[in-house]
């Protein structure tokens, strides 16, 4: 039977309840696993007001704080309508092969992690060593009772389990346990319903969420009735009410493939604004640079420093859902814009990537990705396999990448030197002390493309409105002011070169 009791530390401080289950791990398998996969963090080295400007979104999103530790709510109240406000108290399980264990204990840590920006208390977690996880209740049915156990002492309402559970795997171990039990996706999906601000990022959110649920409807009670029609009596007799009739659980399955066909077409119509917005740049040879990474990478701080954006920047997972487009000028004067994106997680759910398609059509439709990774994260590679993952099912993978490993001022010289062996031309850079900025603006400017037409022009005084879309939208080789007009040697777009073609020179 698994110790349910919480150790202390000598000066009486709780230890962690991840770290709790992995030491266990750890003393009965002798397998040393490398490091803390710290999804959040730590306060004392996010970034402040000064690098991150006014962030009028945190004070809405931040308006409501629960305050633990000052409910006078006696442990006996049972009564079944009696509701309050609270956190969920959770259990985490998983379930790891032989050799993984160092996976494991990422994977676990980030689902601790995505619980309390969920809004939970992590209070316990179990990790089981089994070659496949246990078709009927994910876990094996001894195991199971286990967990019933640890759940009854510590005195948790949910069990979340570190992957996607089969519908019958759930209602399995939910009658076992006897608590609720959820999966890794229903807490993304969750976390996204919460930080949904824009129609369309509503309209996705809700679009996964009942992906999600469709498969996963139970009838409870009256809900598998049968629905009849005509003057029913107290003895159920009327016209139209013989046969077989209607289901309740398949009027609400009949409801919501409707109202997916609905948020489908709300999302279709999002679409020509975005695109007559890209039309536009791309008209005007705009080059655009995507901000693609990890969750919690510092995609937002790095928008923040590069182009003093003032976007919402939280020390919480998916704080970012919808697209942010910025402006930005090469020191030759050439205009870009950096887009802002959702950030990517392990084992992201197949819902929100087809949902938020539109959303990652920004990226698929940029001239370079800037790929951030969080440089302080002890898998550093698993994030890269998982944002590039990502970025090829977007179709996306041949456009040129630019790696920045995030957080530097976190990462020690030996560190940086197991990085380098990841990706040699990466940039090491910190959004919050400053360090690399520069250097990353200068790799920014060099990968982006250049203006596709050469041309040498004289351009008559009259016709200044020629030499100021010459100096906005393409780039200036040389110019020379003479008696006819400005001679300019530059590159433009093949939009702005039609326009300049009268005034060609040879």
């Amino acid at each position: 039977m698994t110790d349910t009791t919480t150790p202390r530390s000598t000066d009486e401080t709780p230890v962690d309840p991840v770290d709790r289950v992995l030491s266990r791990a750890e003393a009965r398998s002798g397998v040393h696993v490398f490091g803390a996969a710290q999804a959040l963090q730590d306060e004392a080295t996010i970034g402040r007001a000064d690098t991150d400007g006014e962030q009028w979104d945190r004070e809405e999103r931040a308006a409501l704080r629960r305050v633990p530790g000052l409910s006078t709510e006696l442990e006996d109240v049972t009564e079944v309508e009696y509701r309050q406000l609270r956190l969920e108290n959770v259990v985490l399980v998983g379930v790891h092969p032989q050799g993984q264990a160092d996976e494991a204990e990422n994977s676990l840590r980030e689902l601790a992690a995505l619980a309390e920006t969920a809004g939970a208390v992590v209070l316990d977690a179990v990790l089981q060593r089994r070659p496949h996880p246990d078709p009927a209740t994910y876990i094996g049915r001894g195991k199971a009772e286990e967990l019933r156990d640890i759940v009854a002492a510590v005195g948790a309402d949910t069990v979340i389990a570190d992957t996607e559970l089969a519908p019958s795997q759930r209602r399995a171990l939910e009658d076992v346990v006897k608590v609720k039990v959820i999966d890794r996706t229903t807490v993304i999906l969750d976390i996204f319903s919460q930080h949904a601000k824009s129609r369309e990022g509503k309209a996705q959110v809700e679009l996964a969420q009942l992906e999600y649920l469709l498969p996963r409807l139970r009838g409870w009670g009256e809900s598998m009735s049968r629905q009849a029609g005509g003057q029913v009596g107290a003895g159920g007799a009327g016209m139209g009410s013989r046969g077989p009739g209607e289901t309740k659980i398949e009027l609400d399955r009949r409801r919501i493939r409707t109202k997916m066909a609905q948020l489908r077409k709300q999302i279709r119509d999002f679409t020509p604004a975005r695109d007559a917005k890209r039309a536009e740049r791309k008209r005007n040879t705009i080059p655009s640079v995507a901000i693609a990474g990890y969750t919690n990478a510092g995609k937002s701080s790095l928008l923040n420093r590069l182009t003093s954006a003032g976007v919402l920047v939280e020390n919480a997972l998916f704080a970012t859902l919808d697209a942010t487009v910025r402006r930005s000028e090469t020191t030759d004067g050439r205009v870009y814009t950096l887009t802002d994106t959702v950030g990517f997680v392990r084992n992201l759910p197949h819902q929100l990537v087809e949902a938020f398609r539109s959303t990652l059509e920004e990226v698929g439709g940029s001239d370079v990705i800037l790929h951030v990774v969080d440089g302080s994260h002890p898998d550093p590679a698993a994030q890269l396999a998982t944002v590039r993952d990502v970025i090829g099912d977007v179709g996306a993978r041949d456009i040129p990448e630019l790696v920045v490993f995030n957080k530097a001022d976190l990462v020690d010289d030996d560190t940086r030197l197991v990085l380098r062996g990841l990706e040699p031309k990466a940039i090491f850079a910190s959004s919050r002390t400053g360090e690399g900025i520069e250097e990353l603006r200068a790799a920014i400017e060099a990968a982006l493309p250049l203006p596709a037409v050469e041309l040498h022009v004289l351009v008559p005084y009259d016709r200044g409105d020629l030499v100021s879309a010459i100096h906005e939208h393409g780039m200036i080789l040389s110019q020379r002011h003479e008696e006819g007009g400005t001679l300019v040697h530059a590159r433009v777009g093949e939009h702005l070169a039609a326009r300049l073609a009268p005034f060609a020179r040879a």
